[in-house]
């Protein structure tokens, strides 16, 4: 899945209005038909006027979830084109956010990359990503998440995000995500991966408890469908003193990936501080020029 050079990057303007959701960055809402009510306002998280929080009602999760955009300071958000970031295990959106906003900022102003925003959804504490009795939120990311961007300006002209990213079962998410995109005709443009949760046997999987059996697990595991992601752009970061290191080192094998990075680390936060302003860099040097762009 390696690549050449990539094509002159372009930042995608559109002429629709931010929505309040926002622009406002005032009071915290509910939106009752995330499908059909306007956005409400949305406030910043821990006074980070770059970063908005606000709650939607999911179908697909029959649930409210957390929403959080985040995107670069000084620069317009309206018609930012939007990289998915999907938490890991018995975290949520706003675990997400972390020191994002900072490395995205940073780069931009550096104009490593050009400006794009970051959304983290609420996706459930233990669900890899996938559909469960009641609970579906990867349907929410493919027909929801669209709604909700396009509400607010965000995204390209369907408010389709352009790329998805992921920590621990976020990897493994992202990677799904990935799958599914192409699955439906519509590739993202990149797709990156820290310590993805990507383990190697039934019996380490069980007891995470998030399949039902083996074979379920089985059709969604992304180290048995590496080809289904086609030729989308990937990078792949994992400390080597990870516990999925050695399912990591077996999807890069299988993958050969743009970037694979192994260096020391664990599965937590200091390893992710290194390696997460590197995925940033990589998202946006793909903006404009994967194989997602069709669309737009």
């Amino acid at each position: 899945m390696r690549h050449g050079d990539h094509r002159a990057r372009r930042l995608i303007t559109r002429r629709s209005a931010l929505s309040a959701g926002l622009a406002g960055l005032a009071t915290l809402g509910l939106a009752g038909d995330a499908l059909t009510d306007p956005p409400r306002r949305a406030v910043p998280l821990a006074d980070q006027v770059n970063v908005a929080v606000e709650q939607v009602y999911s179908r697909a999760r029959n649930r409210p979830v957390e929403m959080v955009t985040m995107f670069p300071k000084n620069v317009d958000p309206r018609g930012l084109p939007v990289c998915l970031m999907l938490h890991g295990r018995f975290g949520d959106a706003r675990d997400s956010a972390g020191g994002l906003p900072a490395w995205l900022t940073a780069s931009v102003a550096a104009r490593r990359i050009p400006p794009y925003a970051f959304l983290a959804v609420d996706g459930g504490a233990n669900s890899y990503w996938h559909r469960a009795p009641g609970d579906d939120p990867m349907w929410m990311l493919l027909d929801e998440v669209p709604h909700w961007l396009a509400q607010r300006g965000l995204g390209d002209r369907w408010g389709q995000p352009f790329a998805v990213s992921g920590i621990s079962m976020g990897g493994f998410g992202a990677l799904l995500y990935t799958r599914r995109r192409r699955e439906q005709g519509h590739p993202v443009d990149a797709a990156g991966v820290v310590s993805p949760a990507l383990l190697t046997s039934w019996g380490e999987m069980r007891k995470r408890r998030a399949f039902v059996d083996e074979a379920a697990w089985a059709e969604l595991d992304p180290l048995r469908h590496v080809d289904a992601l086609g030729d989308v752009p990937l990078g792949v970061w994992c400390g080597t003193d990870d516990r999925f290191i050695r399912g990591t080192r077996r999807f890069i094998a299988r993958a050969d990936p743009e970037v694979a990075s192994t260096t020391p680390g664990g599965h937590n936060s200091r390893y992710y501080r290194k390696a997460l302003p590197q995925l940033v860099d990589f998202i946006g040097a793909h903006l404009g020029t994967g194989t997602g762009t069709s669309r737009r």
